[in-house]
């Protein structure tokens, strides 16, 4: 059976096959619809249902009970049922262009025992155009990608990566222990979904997991000493205290970014540790009663994000004004936190 699929005020419409995706009817229709990860773990696919419904194999772990009792879908897991007419979940945003690079390593070195720091510079360009927040993919020889969030904001033609080492990875344990300065990567970017809604003024809610903090370190450095940067809270969760391989700098940015608050959560802390202990989630609940004017940015592992989800909700967030990013072990998805 085949299903017609309309994308609500546009001209655009597709058909679906018969135990297909949205998402894979919409691609081989050469229909743009934003995702990332096609696994449902990143939500960066997330639809909206305006007439029809839909059906999953599998319910994915990007999208809550509560989102798609308000009509929300993911496009990559999503099977239609009839009909349907769809929107996206967000507003349509102006992309920088993907292309691929030729990128050389500026720096590289250790940051905490299972993190390394990676600077790459591109010759070609004076400055790479991207989104804060975007992520870009290393490819590999047999021509597999890697994906890895960008950890500075743009201004000239080197980017900063946070690395977590995987054992097993293709390219953290193969590939990345043996890079030196001056050695060269083809990489594409940007790529991605997650970056910051300068049109949502909203305070600013940050909550990342591990290397998770990448992304919204790039978005904060964006905001520095910016007048119309918004309150700022960064609750970032680690398993202890050597995990947290920023500590000091983000202690810094105090002094750059408006009202600034920063709570470090440790959830397997060693008895001297004198900060809060548990899931980075659970102690955001804790401290906010009410969340609904705020801007919401989840950057981690999607069991993060969606406990997270689920608990904000509870305290009033818009799911309109949470944007995330899951990271898993898949290829097509940045490096796990």
């Amino acid at each position: 059976m085949t299903f017609r699929i309309q994308i609500a005020h546009t001209d655009q419409s597709f058909d679906v096959e018969s135990g297909e995706t949205i998402l894979a009817a919409a691609l081989r229709a050469n229909v743009n619809l934003e995702h990332d990860c096609q696994l449902g773990g990143c939500g960066t696919c997330r639809i909206k249902l305006i007439e029809g419904s839909v059906a999953y194999d599998e319910f994915p772990l990007a999208l809550t009970p509560e989102e798609e009792d308000q009509g929300y879908a993911l496009a990559c897991q999503a099977k239609p049922e009839c009909n349907l007419v769809i929107s996206s979940a967000f507003a349509q945003a102006e992309m920088p262009t993907a292309a691929h690079h030729l990128a050389t390593v500026h720096a590289i070195r250790p940051v905490s025992p299972l993190v390394t720091r990676l600077v790459l510079e591109v010759p070609a360009v004076t400055e790479l155009d991207y989104r804060p927040g975007q992520h870009m993919n290393v490819i590999l020889p047999d021509n597999s990608t890697r994906s890895f969030s960008m950890a500075s904001a743009p201004q000239d033609n080197r980017i900063d990566f946070h690395v977590r080492h995987i054992e097993g990875g293709r390219f953290t344990q193969d590939i990345l222990g043996n890079l030196k300065v001056g050695e060269a990567l083809h990489v594409e970017l940007p790529l991605g979904g997650f970056y910051f809604r300068a049109d949502d003024d909203r305070p600013l809610l940050m909550v990342a997991t591990g290397t998770g903090l990448a992304p919204i370190k790039a978005i904060l450095e964006s905001l520095m000493c910016d007048p119309s940067c918004p309150p700022v809270c960064l609750y970032w969760g680690a398993r202890t205290a050597a995990d947290l391989y920023l500590h000091d700098e983000i202690l810094t940015w105090s002094d750059r970014l408006y009202e600034f608050k920063f709570m470090p959560v440790l959830s397997r802390a060693a008895p001297t540790w004198r900060g809060r202990r548990g899931y980075v989630q659970d102690a955001v609940a804790a401290d906010f009663e009410d969340l609904s004017e705020h801007a919401i940015y989840l950057c981690g592992s999607p069991e993060m994000i969606f406990s997270a989800k689920q608990a904000f909700a509870a305290r009033g967030a818009s799911i309109e004004h949470i944007y995330t990013e899951g990271f898993t072990l898949q290829h097509s998805l940045p490096v796990p936190s």
